[in-house]
């Protein structure tokens, strides 16, 4: 019997596993490289402010915190897209976890998936930069779209492929399909409000992040 490539290509989970732990890592790490130490010379701050710090007016503790404060957005981008990585972490390997096998076709899936991943440094960058810009915003949400999508994508096509492990029962299947689908939908809710104010939309984000992370009793999300 003659055996093609594909047939045997791409089944190992332990690996894709090792894999996606090993960039989810790197992408967290990379994330916190974008918030610098000021210059401890200048500080950063504004001309007036280094003037009254040299003239003694103010103290460079004062001066520091001044520096520090252009660094807000940088914070906040950081610590949503910690969230985000974290929270496509669990969903990832909740799905690997209820899987028999893999195959070719579903690691090609997992590994775009990856790529999204990659992805996540940027677009958290160029939102930091660019924070009150609506398209820094939308390049953001493209990046949770491309990360849900694909998510969706390789746990429908393990259910028609049969590398779900048998024991699996439909509503967990149902109901890892339906938390993508919601949090997919509320994420481009979230992102509409940018019409508003782009504060508003990374605040609904972030409460999202929250309730998927924490879970609370008082509003589950996870119920629809």
């Amino acid at each position: 019997m003659r055996i093609y490539y594909q047939h045997v290509a791409g089944h190992s989970l332990e690996r894709l596993a090792a894999l996606s732990d090993g960039i989810f890592a790197v992408a967290i790490t990379l994330l916190v490289l974008d918030i610098r130490v000021p210059a401890s010379q200048a500080l950063h701050v504004p001309e007036q402010v280094q003037a009254l710090w040299q003239s003694g007016a103010i103290t460079q503790e004062q001066a520091l915190w001044h520096a520090l404060a252009p660094l807000a957005p940088n914070v906040l981008a950081y610590l949503m897209s910690f969230l985000t990585l974290g929270i496509f972490w669990v969903g990832q390997q909740t799905q690997l976890n209820n899987l028999e096998r893999s195959d070719r076709h579903l690691t090609w899936m997992n590994l775009t998936f990856l790529l999204a991943v990659t992805l996540m440094p940027f677009s958290t960058a160029l939102l930091a930069a660019f924070i009150t810009i609506r398209l820094a915003l939308v390049v953001y949400w493209l990046n949770l779209l491309l990360l849900g999508v694909m998510l969706l994508l390789s746990w429908r096509y393990a259910q028609r492929a049969g590398l779900i492990k048998k024991d699996t029962t439909p509503e967990l299947l149902a109901a890892v399909e339906r938390r993508i689908v919601v949090f997919q939908v509320l994420y481009a809710l979230a992102v509409a409000l940018c019409v508003i104010n782009t504060y508003i939309s990374i605040a609904v984000i972030v409460l999202l992040q929250l309730d998927s992370a924490i879970a609370p009793r008082v509003f589950p999300l996870d119920r629809f």
